[in-house]
């Protein structure tokens, strides 16, 4: 039997502070954890049973053949990889503190969660940086090799990170940043956004490399500023780099307004798209007094990442 008769872990949704589309390009990327958190608990079983209980779907099989369901496909990825190390099944109930529909990382923050609680049942390390590579290797496997792992990272080691994709490579950032998140009411998924922008990179590539390299370098100077804890510097950045995600093509009607809105704010010291585009969520830095037509989306830079209790037998 295991050492433990409960292991019950929480992971922070997370967020794009800045690097969106270049980070796929090999440039760095700045990503936070936020302070609305998902909870898994795992219970030992004494059989070889795996059973899953979330909002996304049930699941029953057993460890010796795990069955796929498209709903979980992150979590059985993970469960997958401590395989071999598992001698006995488990219940793992998972409970999010926020929607999947809200762009805050739902995905990276149950995959981030789910190889925490599994890790530490099947006798492996549980920091970070030996969480962070198994975590990536599950998303890679559902997403067949694609995602750049950022809020993956930033849902593990909590707080603000840097981070390059090819060799992954995690920089925690001292600093936390005041923010303030509005929802648009809708979303495109990322695939598809990325879709539309590599079909309009065909037509000017030199111009669309270009435009990567100059997010990188934004993204660079944004480390610095974090890293100085320099607001100001971090809010003149984030304009730059909203100008560039619109050279992209993924900034539409609501979007703009939305951006010059927060922007007027005399509290706010930059504002941008956080995500892929077209849809989704508004990041401004700084502080909002106004009410504004759109859904707030209440988040503050959490300090942690996945955080595990555990209960003896």
């Amino acid at each position: 039997m295991s050492a433990y008769s409960k292991i019950e872990v929480s992971a922070p949704g997370s967020i794009m502070l800045m690097g969106e589309h270049a980070v796929l390009f090999g440039e760095p990327a700045l990503a936070c954890a936020v302070d609305a958190r998902l909870a898994v608990k795992l219970v030992p079983r004494p059989d070889r049973q795996v059973l899953v209980d979330s909002a996304l779907g049930q699941y029953r099989g057993s460890l010796d053949q795990l069955e796929p369901m498209p709903e979980l496909a992150f979590v059985l990825a993970v469960i997958e990889r401590y395989q071999p190390k598992l001698q006995q099944g488990f219940e793992l109930t998972i409970r999010s503190g926020f929607s999947h529909t809200v762009g805050l990382g739902s995905s990276a923050a149950v995959t981030a969660a789910t190889t925490a609680a599994v890790a530490a049942y099947a006798g492996q390390s549980t920091d970070p940086e030996s969480l962070f590579p198994v975590a990536l290797a599950a998303v890679h496997q559902v997403q067949n090799g694609r995602g750049s792992g950022t809020d993956l990272a930033a849902s593990i080691y909590g707080g603000v990170i840097g981070y390059d994709m090819a060799p992954a490579e995690v920089r925690p950032l001292c600093g936390l940043p005041p923010i303030a998140l509005y929802y648009s009411g809708y979303k495109m998924k990322t695939p598809d956004v990325l879709a539309l922008v590599e079909q309009k990179a065909t037509r000017q590539p030199e111009l669309y490399a270009g435009l990567y390299r100059m997010m990188g370098q934004t993204s660079r100077a944004a480390e610095q500023a974090v890293r100085d804890q320099d607001w100001s510097a971090l809010g003149e950045l984030m304009n730059i780099y909203q100008g560039l995600m619109d050279a992209l093509g993924v900034c539409d009607a609501t979007l703009a307004e939305m951006i010059h809105r927060l922007r007027a704010e005399p509290g706010v010291q930059g504002a941008k798209i956080s995500g892929s585009g077209l849809g989704d969520c508004v990041l401004a830095l700084g502080l909002v007094e106004s009410e504004l037509p759109w859904e707030a989306i209440p988040v503050s830079v959490a300090a942690t990442g996945v955080e595990i209790s555990y209960e003896t037998n």
